[in-house]
């Protein structure tokens, strides 16, 4: 009787995984794919849709979004955006920076420097909670590396808002969104078509704006990637050349044995 009662439970845990496992398939949709410049091995970031890309954070993100890993000056440095020095600094003097304290002991506030860090949106953690329906919005500095599927996965949830299925009910200031984790966010839908308007004279489509600021989100995360390529490439070409010389140099020291004996 009691390996019976053992056997029963034992299938109906199965049955109950099985299920769950199903679900989960279900839940899961596939990630939205698009042509990113950087994912091969000689991946490089492209530098229009770089530059593209600080502007939707500027304009879109940054109000809620912080990256406080990311100074001015990087703005410039060979391997990212490269804007010249001249609109690096003309950039960071846009933006108010909270200096000090001066001769009188007061803090105060000046126009930024290229070695300032980006201005974050908030004073702290708790006053962007307190702004955000208790959300805290992420710093986007590595989200991508924080997040499963990296550059596909947020790509996707930038695109991924939609209207909910029937029976599905969703709280105040709660939107519906496919790819996200759960299928619900507290962010809203933050692109649109025409929502701004590129200097280059690119249509700003959402898609084009979702794959610019997810170019830039992988460059904050990866600043040095097109060096790491160039070096692993090198590796393997010095690898592949001392591979060889040690093969015939073996070749002719075992010639040597063999004529020996």
């Amino acid at each position: 009787m009691k390996k019976l009662i053992l056997i029963l439970s034992v299938f109906i845990l199965l049955i109950s995984f099985n299920i769950q496992e199903t679900k989960a398939a279900e839940d899961n949709e596939e990630l939205l794919k698009t042509d990113w410049s950087f994912k091969s091995f000689f991946g490089t970031y492209d530098r229009a849709s770089l530059q593209r890309g600080y502007q939707i954070y500027t304009e879109v993100c940054a109000s809620c979004h912080s990256m406080k890993y990311l100074s001015y000056r990087n703005l410039y440095e060979k391997g990212g955006p490269e804007f010249s020095e001249e609109q690096a600094k003309a950039i960071a003097s846009n933006f108010e920076v909270e200096d000090g304290p001066n001769n009188d002991g007061e803090m105060f506030t000046r126009p930024g420097k290229l070695s300032d860090k980006f201005v974050q949106p908030y004073a702290n953690e708790q006053e962007a909670k307190a702004l955000n329906g208790g959300a805290y919005p992420p710093d986007m500095s590595v989200l991508i590396k924080a997040r499963k599927g990296g550059a596909n996965y947020i790509y996707s949830v930038l695109l991924g808002y939609e209207e909910p299925p029937s029976g599905v009910i969703l709280d105040d200031g709660v939107y519906y969104n496919k790819f996200m984790y759960g299928k619900k966010i507290k962010m809203p839908q933050p692109l649109s078509d025409d929502l701004v308007e590129y200097s280059d004279g690119t249509k700003a489509t959402s898609e084009q704006m979702a794959k610019d600021v997810v170019t830039f989100m992988m460059w904050a995360a990866e600043p040095h990637l097109e060096q790491r390529h160039k070096t692993g490439f090198r590796v393997i070409i010095y690898l592949i050349i001392l591979t060889i010389l040690v093969y015939f140099s073996m070749k002719k020291i075992w010639s040597r044995i063999e004529t020996k004996v």
